[in-house]
Formats: structure tokens, sequence, C-alpha cells
């Protein structure tokens, strides 16, 4: 089956609340959810990018640049006080929603 359309719902959430555990550069972002969905969800830099440029358009993350252990810069993601209000919006949706989806697939 493909999960893309599923999948294409979630990204935004899964972003806030990775970076709500802490900050992230991009590519971190897509090996945690890569790893986490033990590959269930195999996102792509071409999945995550354009997410995160909206996300910081709209003020829910900033980004800032920061020096990795490589020496190299990378740009980390951080979640604002506004992304956090987002999220609980998000989670709460996300609650009722999978409620109501599981009574018609599971029963109820």
């Amino acid at each position: 089956m493909d999960n893309k359309d599923l999948i294409k719902g979630t990204v935004t959430p899964i972003v806030l609340a990775l970076l709500r555990e802490q900050p992230r550069y991009g590519y971190e972002i897509v090996k945690v959810v890569n790893s986490r969905t033990n590959g269930r969800f195999e996102w792509k830099e071409g999945t995550l990018y354009p997410t995160l440029h909206r996300l910081e358009a709209e003020k829910l993350i900033k980004a800032e640049w920061r020096d990795a252990d490589t020496g190299k810069r990378r740009k980390y993601y951080l979640l604002t006080r506004r992304g956090e209000t987002e999220l609980a919006k998000r989670k709460e949706a996300w609650t009722a929603f999978s409620e109501a989806v599981s009574m018609f697939l599971i029963g109820g």
C-alpha cells in the first residue's frame, strides 16, 4: 500500500514534535524519522526542506547556524513558542481524528 497521502499529513506535526525535543539540523530530522518509524516513513530532503521553509516563514520554527563537531557549520531548527502552541493544537486534532477513524477501522 502506498502511504504517501497518509505521511503527507503528518510531516508538520512530526517536525514540530522532534524540534520540541531538541534543536536539530535537516538531515538529522530525516535520519530520526526513518529510524523511529523503522523505515516506514522514508523521508528525503525533498520532503522535509519545503516544510522547514514554510514553518520558518510561519514563525513556528526558527533557524540558527551552529558549528558541528566536524568543523562545518550546520543550520539548526528550533521550535518557537508559537510552534509549541501549534503543536498542541495539532496533537489535539490528531487525537480526535485518529479516534474517529478507528471507529470505522476497528469498530466502535
